[in-house]
């Protein structure tokens, strides 16, 4: 088949980049090889290929020497490896070019590595005296623009800029300065003493280091190294070529054909034949591209762990000096801690059987705060709120006090929060006399200069809600306005001690609703003030015995980023963060020697430090991954996960929309069979149809876009239905509702496969179409929400992933194995669609589906979750759109 003449003009020419790296010699590929086996060395953690092999000048001894050649094989990670790759080929396959593979091993094996490599140990050690080791093959790369622009300037000395001549042998002066300023961790020493060694081969001056040609010319005609050796450069071009002579007679003694003739025009036979294979473009390419982002992704993700591609956690806000300031809270506090506590306790439930655990916040213990507050001089008020979600009412009272800043004109605050039950519903007791006893102590302090806020909550997921929405004025009309406010929030602290004994370490929790996460820097100040001021251990995600491995820290990201990706509140904290609030919460956990007034001493610390600020806390990251609570990974390093992955589906539209309007044609092993028939019948029919081919590809198909565009968009208004029932529908009725979405999902393609193709017969043009239309937005909308929420997009991206390998089966197909493939890949798709993996996730972790769907529809109704648009309204429509390509098959 010709190639379409309408086909769009690629960015670049994949046969003749494909031509180029076939065409590289032999050294210049043992180079590159060396190079990507000596960087997937370094992702194992048992030797570290860096310290074995880098350039330290302290390690240089007789026993070490081979340091001097192994330095430029070694990188720092991915990116360090591919940026020198790229820029090392081209010109080390034309130094072999034009010096022969021989002269090229003999050079880059000695004075080419070594020579560069002893100026950097003369100026580094015993002119500097410093130690810095440095790798990489940035160092050949900078020694042969070295030797070219010498060669340069000998055929063109200048070059103009205005009125200016410079000079062209400065150009990798320039080139260097450029990279030392725009890329960190360059040595601009290493790559100085490679332009000086490229500058002195380029002026001839280490000649005397080449091997005689007649030397070399002897050891290829004993060892046959052009016979036996593919790519192999030979050292005489200029009488044989590139490539050498193959070593051939003939009986008419004829001088044999160069290697060089043979191995291209076979080469560019088989380019030119893929080039015109319009069936491998338009149908295998997409695919094989789709199928590497999704790998390349998933790689991406597990390199995270990995110290090359995260970061040690520090202070970008210079104001806020953790752990600075001397603490006071000690001495009769304690004292005052148990008094108040004694008293609460008095309060609660005393019969016999009844769980501690299961004590409400009664009137008689909010009258009994409230009075400690006044009693202490604060101004109390309180808030009575009522929700209603999945068919249960809500209701409770908050009650908060403020303490007006000496210092400060009420125009900024900052928020303690300390709720009668945990999020894990556990009493709370310890935390709020806590929060009695800090409102006490810091009303006596005249350093504040933002005011303080105690707010005592019912529990940890409505009350906070509920106040801070009345803050903003954003409350619904079941809940009370504030009487009393503040200024702006500037960062808020939730305290959980919910058990008697002492506690060995703090748990801090960040995780905020919809992914939303605080400014690394409250984080950070938290974990510095814990391990550096008060000597007591913190964790993160739960990770109680964290070693550092890399198991440890990819168990950790991944825990986050499920909980970033569901996307409900891990405790009050969350409720700030859609106001662009900081807000963490600090849990007790562990049997140790710390008790309530460590922890105060701890609040007080991080009080102190958050009254230092003189703006919003901004400096920091709002986007990352922790691994640990001194290492993270920032959005620019692991969005490209996200991004691979659903760039994968916009490849697959793509191509599908170039499809339909150039191809749509069978492949050539289809059309070679049925050249081979004999018959005078197929003789016509096979000219008839070759003459409708020719037409068909150099002519635009026209597109029928209503019936795919009219399916795509209904389906996706059709999500709006579950999403309504199952953030409306009664507790009660959930388990019943999943059930009944699976049926319905079981049906649903067929019955609108056999509606589709009994009313509009739709031709194979529009299947392709409706996949593209479907393929398209989930592409686009995944790379949207991968900047705002990075774990959800990765997660319904890796499960829509199968739905860009799922086409209608062709009916050439025998009628069984269609029906068979049918079967077994509908159950599969099954398997993947919104309710199944809600029951699979349920069966995992032990939780029941009316608890997690009640959990997500009063997440929709309070916390303003959008987890549930993004199931019902993007992947349940491809899910659906890719079952219905499916069930075409059968039609």
């Amino acid at each position: 088949m010709a190639t379409p003449a309408a086909l769009p003009p690629l960015p670049f020419n994949p046969g003749r980049v494909r031509t180029y790296l076939l065409r590289l010699p032999l050294f210049t590929r043992l180079i590159l090889l060396a190079i990507v086996v000596f960087w997937l060395l370094e992702l194992q953690t048992v030797w570290s290929v860096v310290q074995w092999g880098s350039l330290t000048p302290d390690e240089i001894g007789i026993g070490s020497m081979y340091r001097l050649n192994t330095y430029p094989f070694i990188h720092m990670g991915f990116f360090h490896a591919s940026m020198n790759l790229l820029a090392l080929t081209p010109l080390l396959e034309r130094f072999e070019a034009e010096h022969g593979t021989l002269t090229a091993i003999a050079l880059f094996i000695g004075p080419l590595s070594t020579f560069p490599a002893g100026l950097y140990i003369l100026f580094e050690k015993f002119l500097l005296h410093r130690n810095t080791a440095v790798i990489g093959a940035s160092v050949w790369i900078f020694l042969l623009l070295g030797s070219e622009a010498i060669k340069t300037f000998k055929s063109n000395p200048y070059f103009s800029l205005g009125n200016y001549k410079i000079p062209t042998w400065t150009s990798p002066l320039f080139a260097c300065v450029v990279v030392s300023i725009l890329l960190p961790n360059t040595s601009f020493l290493g790559h100085m003493c490679g332009i000086t060694v490229g500058y002195l081969f380029g002026l001839g001056f280490l000649k005397v280091f080449v091997p005689p040609e007649k030397i070399l010319r002897w050891i290829e005609g004993k060892l046959n190294l052009l016979g036996r050796l593919p790519h192999y450069v030979s050292v005489d071009q200029k009488t044989y070529g590139r490539y050498g002579v193959l070593p051939t007679t003939n009986a008419m003694g004829e001088r044999g054909t160069p290697m060089s003739y043979l191995g291209t025009s076979q080469r560019l036979a088989a380019i030119r034949k893929l080039r015109s294979n319009p069936h491998f473009l338009f149908v295998h390419l997409p695919h094989i591209l789709s199928f590497l982002c999704i790998l390349a992704g998933v790689v991406w993700l597990l390199l995270l762990p990995l110290n090359d591609y995260s970061r040690q956690t520090y202070i970008s806000e210079n104001a806020l000096l953790p752990g600075q300031v001397h603490t006071y809270f000690s001495g009769s506090e304690q004292n005052i801690f148990r008094g108040y506590k004694k008293e609460l306790e008095g309060l609660l439930p005393t019969e016999e059987g009844h769980n501690r655990d299961d004590a409400e916040l009664t009137p008689g213990i909010l009258d009994k705060i409230q009075s400690v507050l006044r009693a202490s001089g604060l101004k109390v008020a309180t808030q009575n709120y009522e929700y209603t979600s999945a068919g249960i009412t809500h209701q409770g009272q908050n009650t908060y006090a403020i303490i007006q800043a000496p210092r400060g004109d009420a125009t900024e605050a900052i928020v303690i929060v300390t709720a009668w039950k945990t999020i894990d519903e556990e009493l709370n007791l310890n935390g709020v006399t806590l929060a009695l006893t800090l409102a006490r102590y810091f009303k006596r302090w005249s350093l504040w200069s933002k005011d303080i806020i105690f707010l005592i909550t019912p529990d940890s997921k409505l009350g906070t809600q509920a106040w801070i929405d009345a803050y903003h004025d954003m409350q619904p009309p079941s809940v009370q306005p504030l009487p009393l406010k503040s200024g702006a929030l500037q960062g808020g602290l939730v305290v959980e001690y919910p058990f008697d004994y002492r506690f060995e370490s703090l748990h801090i929790v960040y995780d905020g609703v919809n992914g939303q996460l605080p400014n690394l820097d409250l984080i950070n100040t938290a974990v510095s003030i814990a391990g550096g001021q008060m000597g007591m251990g913190s964790n993160l995600q739960e990770m109680w015995d964290h070693n550092d491995s890399y198991e440890a820290r990819l168990h950790t990201i991944l825990r986050g980023m499920v909980k970033q990706g569901f996307g409900y509140a891990t405790g009050a904290h969350s409720s700030f963060m859609p106001y662009h609030i900081d807000a963490i919460t600090l849990q007790t956990k562990g049997d140790g020697w710390q008790d309530e007034m460590a922890l105060g001493r701890t609040v007080e610390s991080l009080c102190r430090s958050l009254n230092n600020l003189l703006e919003h806390l901004h400096q920091s990251f709002f986007f990352y991954l922790l691994m640990q609570t001194n290492r993270f990974v920032s959005i620019g390093t692991y969005l490209p996960s996200a991004m691979l992955v659903a760039g994968n589906f916009t490849i697959m539209a793509i191509a599908l929309w170039l499809r339909t309007g150039y191809y749509t044609g069978a492949p050539q092993d289809e059309k070679k069979q049925n050249e081979q028939t004999p018959t005078s019948q197929n003789k016509i029919e096979r000219k008839t149809a070759t003459t409708d081919q020719k037409d068909d590809t150099n002519v635009i198909i026209e597109r029928q876009l209503a019936l795919p565009l009219s399916f795509v968009v209904g389906l996706h208004l059709l999500g709006l239905i579950p999403l309504f029932i199952f953030n409306n529908l009664s507790h009660k009725h959930f388990t019943t509702a999943t059930y009944t979405c699976i049926i319905a999902n079981a049906v649903l393609p067929l019955f609108l496969t056999l509606l589709l193709t009994k009313a509009f017969t739709p031709k194979p043009q529009q299947y392709l179409l409706m996949k593209s239309f479907s393929l398209l937005p989930l592409g686009l909308f995944l790379s949207t929400l991968a900047t705002l929420n990075f774990s959800l997009s990765l997660m319904v991206g890796l499960l829509c992933a199968p739905l860009t390998f799922i086409n209608r089966i062709s009916p050439t197909t025998s009628a069984p194995l269609r029906y068979s493939l049918f079967s077994v890949m509908l159950v599969l798709l099954n398997l993947l669609s919104p309710p199944v993996v809600l029951l699979g996730g349920c069966w995992y972790t032990g939780a029941s589906v009316e608890t997690v769907l009640t959990q997500a529809a009063f997440g929709w109704d309070v916390w303003g979750m959008w987890t549930q648009v993004v199931v019902w309204c993007v992947w349940w429509p491809a899910w659906v759109i890719g079952c219905a390509l499916l069930s075409f098959s059968l039609f």
